[in-house]
């Protein structure tokens, strides 16, 4: 963000002091707002209604903890996304009643921080198990300190009626599309793959590169999970699968071929035709209409990239010219891929990484309970909320996370005070406030300050029902309390490296790109390629996740203790790794010969070290020796970029397992700031 200062130069904020005025863009998600409408505000008028208001408050918490979890997707992962959550926050209600009874006052203290480490250590799984993990705790906190009657079963039992009451909406209430039918949500997906490939397309050899295979990679991730789901509900239910499934998931094998052909012609670097990208928006109107996509774009075949392109398009209209799948193609058959196994999970949970999140945000919620105790022992559950909210490391840099949460809360609060104002003495008000609150919130989730307003109004609603009408003023000084300990605990030297996060999922990324590479470089051409493309989505998928987390890392406030580092080159030259590897197999598969079974172990060797450098865990023998000069056109690319990646993290000083040094910058630009055009790229790495 630019600011105009003395003189009209223009200014620009700090990233720790301009990411809290961030305001995400896109459509109005109405679907989503007609079921914010209808979830809890009636969940909890029906309560009021049968004489039963504390019914009302939990069915209507369950609906708004659900809505958090209600993104765009097919309704499958809807399933997934709201029923996984909705379970586990489900238990932690039933957790924090059992507590309410058992135990009062500090007591509470232990099991807060119990479920505070379980929930960091979980949330490093993954997003949906990040979500489960906060809505888990959060429920525990409510369930331990909200004052309402009721029985323990029973109390879990009405919170999970009203995320299921949402789920059910979400299934139910859908919006209308052109063709219909069971696969409309895997179709919208699989279109959005060709539309992500067109913007792909023209990119290559212009700017931008690496954001638009970024956002191809996306489109691919969201429709794999959305064919991966329907196959594994299929094979649960011991369904064959319907001609019209097979065909779907032919056409995603197309649309995942031409991905891998993009990837090539963007690591080649080299300008398109102008109208390269109509190819792939012909098949995305064809998938969303049902027509045939008519004719395709002539074939320039003028390097192996791009002739392995042409004869994928040439593939592609012939399957899209069929009106019923290809009996001999066994792509449906195929296993599901494992998004990983159970040892490697365990590995991260357990790992220092998932040891570090859990201690911090049991220490904040812990602490911030301990306070409310000492302040305020009948309503003490909305500090440790706050912070329970506040403190989870993948949500956004926590400075940020900190102002918005307290003006969003503000902002909450006075309106809910101007409301109540005039309506004082009755309680029906409060459920038409709760459904107007729950309408704004999927519009609202574009700034958290807002998104914290539409929760605050919702929440003092419930709580009014409860029997508390005097909460609104104490609930904003509460959160001003619990975002200085979050604030101060966050920033604890011996508790909190905020780089950690970033150098473990850059380490998880390395291992998953060499497995890739391995499988390049040791398994002929055109042999098993589809345990070849989930290798490669696996490591795009890694590179994704670290940097998401490289982007929160730098706007995150500077530590005394060297600031942020630079992670955004390391990524880049990650990912131009994964990149000129799907190059070598489309080389290969055009007659280029083989790497030598001796520079690819090299290479191989040299992205594990990385991995265990970026881990915290340096080979004591030093680094590999890597290729001097490969004949390979596409693994010397590979050993330029890991010559610059060791460079790079060698100059971040990434302290040893177990020590206590400090990650220091290297001299390179801001987040946000411009990588290196495709056209110059490689000059300016070597």
């Amino acid at each position: 963000m630019l600011l105009r200062g003395p003189g009209r130069r223009p200014v620009a904020l700090p990233s720790w002091l301009a990411h809290p005025l961030r305001w995400q863009r896109g459509p109005v998600p109405w679907p989503a707002v007609l079921r914010g409408a209808l979830a809890a505000g009636p969940l909890l008028a029906l309560g009021i209604g049968l004489g039963r208001p504390e019914i009302g408050v939990l069915a209507g918490l369950g609906a708004l903890f659900a809505g958090f979890n209600d993104l765009p997707g097919t309704r499958r992962t809807a399933v997934v996304h709201i029923g996984l959550p909705a379970l586990v926050a489900a238990l932690g209600v039933l957790v924090g009643a059992v507590t309410q009874n058992a135990l009062t006052g500090w007591w509470v203290l232990p099991v807060l921080f119990a479920s505070g480490a379980a929930s960091g250590a979980v949330s490093v799984v993954g997003p949906v198990c990040s979500r489960a993990a906060m809505q888990g705790l959060a429920a525990t906190v409510i369930g331990t300190g909200l004052p309402l009657p009721g029985g323990t079963g029973s109390k879990a039992l009405y919170f999970l009626a009203g995320a299921g009451w949402l789920l059910l909406l979400r299934l139910v209430l859908r919006p209308p599309r052109p063709l219909g039918g069971a696969l409309e949500g895997e179709r919208a997906s699989l279109a959005r793959i060709f539309d992500a490939l067109a913007d792909a397309l023209d990119a290559v050899g212009g700017p931008g590169p690496e954001a638009a295979r970024r956002r191809l990679s996306a489109a691919l991730d969201r429709g794999d999970e959305a064919v991966r789901l329907r196959r594994l509900s299929r094979r649960v239910l011991r369904r064959p699968a319907r001609p019209d499934e097979l065909l779907l998931a032919e056409r995603f094998g197309v649309a995942t071929e031409l991905t891998d052909a993009a990837a090539a012609l963007l690591w080649e670097a080299r300008p398109l035709p102008p109208r390269s990208g109509d190819g792939p928006r012909r098949l995305a109107t064809a998938v969303r209409t049902g027509a045939p996509p008519g004719p395709l774009p002539a074939p320039e075949s003028t390097t192996p990239a791009r002739a392995a392109f042409d004869a994928m398009m040439l593939h592609a209209s012939v399957v899209f010219a069929r009106t019923a799948p290809d009996t001999d193609r066994a792509e449906d058959a195929a296993p599901l891929p494992a998004r990983g196994s159970a040892p490697m999970l365990r590995r991260r949970v357990l790992g220092p990484v998932g040891r570090e999140y859990g201690l911090r945000v049991a220490v904040c919620v812990t602490a911030s309970a301990a306070v409310a105790v000492a302040l305020r022992a009948d309503h003490w559950y909305w500090l440790p909320l706050t912070a329970a909210f506040l403190v989870k490391p993948d949500i956004g840099p926590l400075f940020s996370r900190v102002v918005n949460r307290f003006f969003g809360t503000a902002l909450g609060v006075l309106v809910f005070a101007a409301l109540a104002a005039p309506l004082d003495g009755g309680i029906w008000w409060t459920a038409v406030c709760a459904s107007v609150a729950g309408a704004l919130l999927p519009f609202a989730a574009r700034h958290f300050a807002l998104q914290t307003a539409a929760v605050t109004i919702m929440v003092l609603a419930f709580v009014w029902v409860g029997g508390d009408t005097q909460a609104a003023l104490s609930r904003l000084l509460d959160t001003a309390i619990a975002c200085a300990i979050v604030v101060v605990v966050g920033h604890l030297p011996r508790l909190t490296d905020h780089s950690a996060r970033v150098g473990h999922l850059l380490a998880v990324a390395q291992r998953r790109t060499r497995d890739y590479l391995d499988h390049v470089l040791t398994v002929p051409a055109g042999e098993r390629p589809e345990e070849r493309r989930v290798l490669r989505r696996a490591a795009y998928s890694a590179l994704g996740e670290a940097r998401v987390a490289a982007e929160t890392l730098a706007a995150e406030l500077p530590s005394r203790r060297g600031g942020n580092g630079d992670w955004f080159r390391v990524v880049a030259a990650s990912e131009r790794i994964v990149d000129a590897t799907t190059a070598c197999v489309l080389r290969m598969e055009q007659g280029a010969p083989r790497p030598s079974a001796h520079e690819g172990a090299q290479v191989v060797a040299a992205l594990t070290a990385v991995a265990e450098t970026l881990d915290g865990r340096p080979p004591a023998a030093g680094p590999p020796e890597l290729p001097a000069t490969p004949e390979c056109e596409t693994i010397a690319d590979v050993v330029a970029e890991l010559h610059l990646i060791r460079d790079l993290v060698t100059s971040l000083h990434l302290p040893e397992r177990g020590g206590s040094a400090a990650p220091r910058p290297v001299a390179t630009s801001p987040a946000g700031g411009r990588e290196p055009s495709a056209d110059n790229r490689r000059d300016q790495d070597r």
